[in-house]
């Protein structure tokens, strides 16, 4: 697939077929999905995948999904849950523990959407649908899923075979979006 098609073509899913994703294809997913840009090449992204219904249950819930309803729904039809999280306290800082730049942790967060992004177009090239979700509570996957203590929960993706075609929604022209110096 052309790069910047898949770019264009892509879109949040929300609705999955009842089918699983194969293990090896999200481990291919995850295998180009590491190429994303880091800070200092730090690769701290990790990626933990909840593909059994029991364990998506667990996170489909008011106390972990912050009684987000939509979210809820989102997570209990798929196939499986990426759980996406960063190695705390290194993407934006120095091995000494020092702060690099003004932007402190916020490089942890950056190099989370990057290698989101990455896994996003990825999926969509497999064949799969995703949507990037925010509205959660840390603590409480963190309790479900056993996150490591030294790790931050960035994001949740959904990820299956998509049950809808959603259109594109408005874009703004180039011309909104950027300025010549």
């Amino acid at each position: 697939m052309d790069m910047i098609q898949g770019i264009k073509e892509r879109r949040s899913i929300r609705r999955f077929k009842d089918m699983p994703v194969p293990r090896e294809t999200l481990e291919e997913i995850v295998e180009a999905a590491s190429y994303a840009p880091s800070w200092k090449n730090s690769q701290t992204v990790r990626y933990y995948i909840a593909d059994r219904k029991e364990l998506l249950d667990q996170i489909a819930t008011e106390e972990c999904l912050m009684g987000f309803r939509h979210n809820m729904n989102i997570i209990a039809g798929s196939p499986a849950l990426v759980v996406l999280a960063s190695v705390a306290g290194r993407s934006g800082y120095e091995r000494d523990g020092s702060s690099s730049t003004a932007k402190g942790s916020h490089w942890e967060s950056f190099d989370a959407g990057a290698a989101a992004m990455a896994f996003c177009l990825a999926a969509h090239e497999k064949g799969l649908g995703t949507v990037i979700m925010g509205i959660f509570d840390e603590d409480k996957v963190r309790q479900v899923i056993r996150l490591p203590e030294d790790q931050r929960i960035s994001a949740l993706i959904s990820i299956g075979y998509p049950d809808e075609e959603p259109k594109v929604p408005p874009r703004k022209a180039p011309k909104e979006l950027m300025s010549f110096l």
